[in-house]
């Protein structure tokens, strides 16, 4: 294995495609990115902080072990490796007849007010906690079925209420299960949810679900398909004049989930094009919401600006773009992922200018914020490993704290 000290992740994918024979054009066209991004990625112009991207360029590459591309402070084996111990009760729950789902519960079945509320505190738990994935992957199978039952003893005004409340589930299991890299399951719930939302003929909970349904397709390289969906459901859903804020926020965030498809399938000027689109949207909404779990608002609009540029490699206008968003405090409007993964971001524009400083404080800040999450990201553990071979007196307490916790430092 190569000795993580002395390459980068970039580094390391280049001297693996070229020991198994592939052209950039070819890896990249395997895992459904540019040839232009892989030079990028290669060259160490752009990151890459999706666990499941990591997980495509390994088996590509006839890998046994993502650690090959990060280094041995993640084990990832590729070869019957650990899942979630969540994920089979949650399997089960998500392979099982709908229609058997709840036929043996003990008691009365919720009403759709009940049900909603449930489904809420999974949803704060899972968006507000540092510690989630355990008490969330515990709860959604017993709640999926209650969701179900529900369902099924509600009619009327309360059966659209029981519904809006099962989609937004199935929402939590997509980004639970994609988040613990169990993407087939993750698409089964999003796809499920779309299905469902169709049925209602509601163009917000529709707006949503192909916002849900999106995420997966993108963070799992399928970009044009994503972007395709996304375009074709944002002039469906076209919201009226008389249009909801939630209606507003649901279709704003797809734009958002557009934006991203677009830029990762090499095609930036359609990206801030639809990112105009979308500040006009948040621009109508007039503040930050979190209808159906979009975190769409003026905020993360502006956070997708810092993205775009980093996406493109431009990390000092990253970071010019950095310097008007204020980031919410935890426990906000916003999703404490979500603010996250935005100060990774931040972070990463931060060492791609050399800025070691910079970085450190950043890390700090993501180290706060959430200490569970920054864990699984591999460009907070590249930054860590690059900091540590030139560690300044100042900041070596602080950085040997960090990289101790991620798993950097035995």
């Amino acid at each position: 294995m190569i000795n993580p000290s002395v390459m980068t992740t970039g580094e390391r994918i280049r001297y693996y495609r070229t020991k198994a024979g592939k052209s950039q054009a070819a890896l990249a066209g395997l895992v459904g990115r540019s040839e232009d991004w892989l030079s990028k990625v290669e060259r160490n112009v752009i990151g890459i902080d999706s666990l499941s991207m990591l997980i495509r360029i390994a088996r590509e590459l006839n890998l046994d072990n993502v650690a090959d591309l990060v280094g041995s402070a993640i084990d990832l084996s590729l070869v019957g490796g650990p899942e979630h111990p969540s994920v089979p009760a949650i399997r089960r729950a998500l392979n099982a007849p709908p229609s058997l789902l709840g036929l043996g519960l003990p008691g009365d079945p919720l009403t759709a007010q009940q049900l909603a509320e449930r489904v809420t505190e999974a949803w704060a738990i899972y968006e507000n906690e540092t510690e989630r994935y355990a008490p969330v992957g515990g709860m959604l199978p017993g709640l999926l079925a209650e969701a179900y039952a529900t369902l099924r003893a509600t009619t009327g005004e309360e059966e659209l209420d029981a519904t809006r409340a099962l989609v937004s589930l199935l929402h939590l299991h997509q980004v639970f299960l994609r988040r613990v890299g169990e993407r087939k399951l993750s698409l089964r719930a999003a796809d499920r949810a779309m299905q469902i939302a169709d049925d209602t003929g509601d163009p917000a909970l529709i707006a949503a679900s192909a916002w849900n349904v999106c995420g997966i397709l993108t963070s799992s390289g399928e970009v044009a398909d994503s972007l395709d969906l996304a375009r074709t459901t944002i002039e469906h859903c076209r919201p009226g004049d008389d249009a909801t804020p939630e209606h507003l926020s649901a279709y704003g965030a797809l734009h958002l989930a557009a934006v991203i498809a677009a830029v990762r399938d090499s095609k930036a000027p359609t990206a801030w094009d639809l990112l105009t689109q979308a500040n006009d949207v948040a621009s109508r909404l007039g503040a930050d919401r979190n209808d159906f779990h979009t975190s769409f608002g003026p905020t993360n609009v502006a956070m997708h600006g810092v993205h775009l540029a980093a996406e493109e490699g431009d990390a000092s206008e990253a970071l010019r773009l950095a310097d008007d968003v204020e980031v919410p405090e935890p426990g906000g409007v916003l999703p404490l992922e979500r603010t996250t993964r935005y100060l990774v971001e931040v972070m990463h524009a931060h060492r791609l200018t050399g800025d070691d400083f910079g970085t450190l404080y950043m890390l700090k800040q993501i180290m706060e914020a959430s200490p569970e999450e920054i864990r699984y990201f591999p460009l907070v553990r590249e930054a860590v490993q690059s900091l540590l071979k030139r560690p300044r007196p100042q900041m070596r307490g602080d950085l040997h704290r960090i990289a101790e916790h991620v798993g950097v430092l035995a």
